[in-house]
């Protein structure tokens, strides 16, 4: 099963992290939506945070956990929120069981195929020698020499964690990921679609969401919007939360 925190009560409402986080990241918004009436599950998705690691890794898969997660707290006509990997896993979890889930929000990702991108952030993880016994700061310095992007190496660093006393690990499956990286650019299957309300939350300054992607994201999400945060890259929600909340909370509000 997997590992989760829960805010609130109400109407269930999911929220699935992108690649490389955990539930932990969506900890403020998360709160703020258990405030309005939700009952709000952050998950971690398998391979990530505390949820179990595993040698398979596919958004096929990722979506069965979804399904027995939910089966597991008898959650049914559930909202979803679901930021990049978590993004797509949220289409394609709602494109397979669309009984399941009343609205869907994808932030700042699209249903295509994107290439591999990660690769510099990847050498920095891989080049962490943690036989070494390093220190918080010796992480950062590491991955600093591959990532020169402050707000991306914190954003790692927070699945550092002591595994035990002077030991340091990554919480994520990195083993898996240097070999299952081709997955998390894989497209929707041509045939999904989920007729259900969507909303697409983009940031401005992201180009995981370009114009003339909207037509194919209306051929898999027929009632879609889609919606830009100004001045804001594909960590939208961290970058502005007060207008990703203003927009999801109109959103799900909507009758």
């Amino acid at each position: 099963m997997l590992y989760s925190k829960i805010e609130g009560s109400g109407k269930p409402l999911l929220i699935l992290h992108g690649f490389l986080g955990m539930s932990d990241n969506w900890k403020t918004l998360g709160v703020q939506f258990a405030t309005e009436g939700f009952e709000v599950h952050m998950l971690d998705l398998r391979n990530h945070g505390r949820s179990p690691h595993s040698e398979e890794f596919s958004y096929e898969l990722m979506a069965q956990d979804i399904l027995e997660y939910c089966n597991g707290h008898n959650l049914t006509n559930v909202d979803m929120i679901g930021h990049s990997m978590g993004g797509k896993t949220a289409m394609l979890f709602a494109t397979l069981y669309p009984e399941m889930v009343d609205k869907l929000i994808i932030a700042d990702i699209g249903p295509k195929f994107y290439p591999q991108h990660h690769q510099s952030i990847l050498g920095g993880l891989n080049a962490v020698d943690f036989a070494k016994k390093p220190s918080r700061s010796e992480v950062e310095d590491t991955l600093s020499e591959y990532i020169t992007d402050f707000g991306t190496r914190q954003f790692l660093m927070k699945s550092l964690f002591w595994q035990e006393p002077g030991q340091l690990a990554f919480r994520f499956n990195l083993a898996v990921f240097n070999k299952k990286m081709d997955e998390i650019g894989v497209a929707l299957p041509a045939t999904s679609v989920f007729e259900k309300p969507t909303l697409f939350i983009r940031g401005g300054n992201s180009n995981y969401i370009l114009d003339s992607d909207v037509e194919n994201i209306r051929a898999h999400f027929p009632k879609a919007t889609v919606e830009t945060i100004p001045n804001a890259g594909h960590w939208l929600h961290a970058e502005n939360p007060a207008l990703f909340h203003e927009l999801a909370i109109s959103f799900f509000k909507e009758i």
